[in-house]
């Protein structure tokens, strides 16, 4: 099972490897996502957003820009000098979903915003560490937050959280991005579950847009994204199943793009 979930999430990372290479000043998210969405449906698979959720989502991807943190609807305003992008994938085949995000930068951005990309980057490296048989939820979610929160005085959100995920797109446990070491739920061989630190570089507090999905900082600052799906394994160090190294190769050729963090 575990090959068979492989596969959707290594589509769902040539999903955001292709988005790597069309994201630009001037194109709007609106235009990313028809491009994503037949991506994926030329591979065979189908969005696992699309049409989830009560009310449905009604896009292929979420596409949260700047102080929307996830959620994100696309829209046609075009993308400008400085915007982050934060691109959250799922697709559906075989009978798994796969689930990935990512945070791009458009073209120069500010010192503080380049540290905020890092940082969160890092930290989901950092959960990804303690994601072991045995550990707990809440070991994961205090790697997380240390390094984000404790140590660079980042917002950690926490009405959003990382999760299981398999025949359904989300499933228990859920995993947050903050919590004390040893709570939580215990980490077992062959569990399946998304990692994804959603950071504000100001306050941790959150408000639902208008639309009833976008979820936006309260102080209107911005916030990055990175999401894994990992299986845990028994005796040694969690199996990676999404890929970030397509696309950080894209990212780095595409001179539109800033990825010198």
């Amino acid at each position: 099972e575990i090959e068979l979930m492989r596969v959707s999430w290594l589509l769902v990372s040539k999903t955001l490897a292709e988005v790597a290479t069309i994201i630009r000043p001037g194109i709007s998210t609106w235009v990313i996502v028809q491009i994503a969405e037949q991506f994926i449906r030329d591979n065979g698979a189908t969005p696992s957003f699309k049409g989830y959720g009560n009310p449905a989502f009604p896009f292929a991807c979420c596409m949260s820009v700047n102080d929307a943190v996830v959620h994100g609807f696309p829209t046609k305003t075009a993308l400008k000098d400085g915007d982050i992008v934060s691109v959250d994938v799922g697709t559906y085949i075989n009978g798994f979903h796969g689930d990935s995000a990512y945070t791009f930068a458009v073209g120069a951005i500010t010192p503080e915003v380049k540290q905020l990309l890092k940082v969160t980057k890092e930290s989901l490296y950092k959960g990804i560490e303690k994601a072991t048989h045995g550990n707990r939820t809440g070991d994961i979610g205090y790697a997380v937050q240390h390094h984000t929160e404790r140590e660079h005085g980042y917002g950690v959100v926490r009405e959003l959280v990382g999760h299981g995920v398999g025949r359904h797109l989300h499933e228990d446990p859920q995993v947050p991005n903050y919590g004390k070491r040893g709570t939580g739920a215990k980490l077992k061989d062959g569990m399946v579950i998304a990692i994804e630190p959603m950071i504000n570089l100001g306050t941790k507090d959150v408000y639902h847009d208008k639309d009833g999905w976008t979820i936006r900082t309260e102080d209107g600052k911005p916030a990055a994204h990175f999401e894994h799906t990992v299986c845990i394994q028994k005796g040694g160090k969690a199996d990676i199943l999404s890929s970030f190294k397509e696309i950080e190769v894209n990212e780095r050729t595409n001179i539109n793009l800033c990825s010198d963090y």
